[in-house]
């Protein structure tokens, strides 16, 4: 039976917009236009899974995907489950809704990389890959053969390609992804069997 997974990138965020870092306390959820795209894409979803079968939401546990989640969670007629796994980065307290550019300069690390953090105390690139891939697997194992709407960030769609398509902890490319679009990966393999299943990238940073 076919996996199905849909990776959606939350909407506007007051964070983004006031340029400050989003952690659990700086983020302030979903500008007026964010909530208007998280209702249109909620609409979206109803209308293209309604042959899909019963189908699960999760979410990251930050403000701005939680009310990305909510409206398409209601649309599916389910109740959204937060993961603290598919987060964005896990910032220190300290930086929590400090100005991204203060944090990102006065306090940048000398040799941050793959696995020494950019920021003092911040999380590694290489820990934030693991730890979303693993809330993805753990997941798609959860719902092996079903469809699951998974609300996050860039970096939560970032993780898919590690997760999902075995990229390197350094890729040699970047992604842009959407406001409120949709990333969609299946597999008919057993999604967490070994060897790894082969998962087909179906669509990337849709808006459409």
């Amino acid at each position: 039976m076919r996996t199905r997974l849909l990776f959606v990138r939350h909407g506007e965020s007051v964070h983004r917009v006031e340029g400050v870092v989003g952690g659990p306390h700086g983020c302030r959820g979903l500008t007026d236009a964010g909530h208007h795209q998280a209702h249109r894409l909620a609409g979206r979803l109803r209308d293209e899974l309604a042959a899909a079968g019963p189908v699960a939401v999760y979410s990251s546990v930050l403000r701005r995907a939680v009310e990305t989640a909510w409206p398409i969670a209601g649309a599916l007629g389910v109740s959204p489950v937060a993961d603290c796994g598919l987060c964005a980065w896990h910032t220190p307290p300290y930086a929590d809704g400090l100005p991204a550019t203060r944090f990102q300069t006065d306090h940048a690390t000398a040799g941050g990389g793959v696995f020494r953090p950019f920021e003092e105390g911040n999380e590694t690139w290489a820990e934030l890959v693991v730890r979303v891939s693993r809330a993805i697997m753990d997941i798609a194992h959860r719902h092996r053969g079903g469809t699951v709407v998974l609300v996050g960030h860039t970096e939560t769609v970032e993780g898919s390609f590690h997760a999902l398509a075995a990229q390197p902890m350094f890729r040699a490319f970047d992604v842009a992804v959407a406001m409120a679009s949709i990333t969609e990966w299946t597999t008919d393999d057993d999604p967490t069997g070994w060897p790894p299943a082969r998962w087909t990238l179906r669509r990337f940073s849709d808006v459409s």
